[in-house]
């Protein structure tokens, strides 16, 4: 868990952005907070690599997931 590289993609007014950063922090995983309503060019990037425009978007060492999926996020950061 402490190799895996976490960033979240998200906007201020979005609250399930606002539950996945709350969750991780609890979980004590450390992660980039990128805000796609002030970077044009990572929203961009989001965009292109995930062919979705929503957020949270929460790419655990390149693999994206869109929206609080707390399955797949756990399966991806090995939380039990």
């Amino acid at each position: 868990m402490a190799n895996k590289r976490v960033i979240v993609f998200s906007t201020p007014t979005c609250s399930w952005c606002k539950k996945v950063k709350t969750y991780l922090r609890e979980k004590n995983i450390r992660f980039k907070d990128i805000d796609v309503s002030r970077d044009a060019k990572a929203a961009q990037d989001m965009i292109r690599k995930s062919g979705q425009q929503g957020v949270p978007q929460i790419w655990v060492n390149n693999r994206p997931v869109v929206g609080f999926d707390k399955v797949k996020l756990n399966k991806l950061l090995e939380i039990k």
